[in-house]
């Protein structure tokens, strides 16, 4: 499982309790743990994220009510979904084709680029230190030769934290991981030189909203995130009209 930063010890209980849905509920809706598999126990999770059992038991018990777990006494929490099944979500079967990926980098447009703007004015330097571990992850998974997938969506997902409006937040975490176009698309193993390249860009493209989120300019953070998003449908859209041509040779 993969590590974070511990939870800070001096927030109220119930505050550390929703921190740690977020975190757990994260690594659910982006796969890192998938229906079926067992929770650390109670010890484990309060060795990770530096919290006491009390808030472990209210985080597992805020878990329980969204449908995301399911408790088994005498054995342990299991994972059970992504969630109720009443709540927004985009399935995998949404997002099968190139035609179906734009459709969700359009919505994402319409979000992510005002949660940009709205990081920038209200950042915080924890925001701050999340999105770069974030960035530094995307970095240390090009350098291995590997797919960034967790990183890409673990950076998104801090800008919106970083609204302080827990709508976004609570947006990208229903959305999941899934709304990253490769986490679908081109997932061969290893990473070409081609898919190099792009995830280059994309990290260049991280680098510049960072950065305006970082400056506090809210114009430039909107539209650096539009640029980034954008970019990557005009991409997708390439890739769509070349598969029409070759489909029709």
């Amino acid at each position: 499982m993969s590590s974070s930063f511990p939870l800070p010890t001096r927030r109220r209980p119930r505050t550390l309790a929703l921190e740690l849905v977020d975190s757990l509920g994260d690594r659910i809706r982006d796969g890192r743990i998938v229906p079926g598999d067992k929770l650390p126990t109670e010890a484990a999770i309060m060795e990770e994220f530096g919290v006491s059992r009390t808030v472990v038991r209210e985080a597992i018990s805020k878990l329980q009510a969204s449908g995301l777990v399911e408790t088994r006494h005498g054995i342990g929490t299991f994972v059970v979904g992504l969630g109720d099944g009443a709540a927004f979500r985009i399935a995998p079967e949404q997002i099968a084709t190139l035609h179906d990926v734009i459709a969700v980098l359009e919505l994402r447009i319409g979000l992510e680029t005002e949660a940009a703007a709205l990081a920038a004015a209200r950042r915080t330097e924890r925001n701050l230190a999340e999105m770069r571990s974030a960035l530094d992850a995307f970095a240390a998974a090009l350098a291995e030769g590997r797919d960034a997938v967790g990183p890409d969506f673990q950076f998104h997902q801090e800008v919106a934290r970083a609204t302080q409006n827990p709508h976004f937040a609570e947006l990208m975490s229903t959305l999941g991981a899934m709304i990253i176009p490769r986490a679908r698309l081109g997932a061969a193993e290893g990473v070409s030189e081609a898919q190099r390249s792009y995830l280059l860009r994309a990290n260049a493209e991280h680098e510049n909203i960072f950065d305006a989120i970082s400056n506090r300019d809210s114009d430039a953070a909107r539209a650096a995130m539009r640029t980034h998003l954008a970019n990557s449908r005009e991409r997708r859209r390439r890739a769509a009209v070349l598969s029409a041509d070759q489909a029709g040779k």
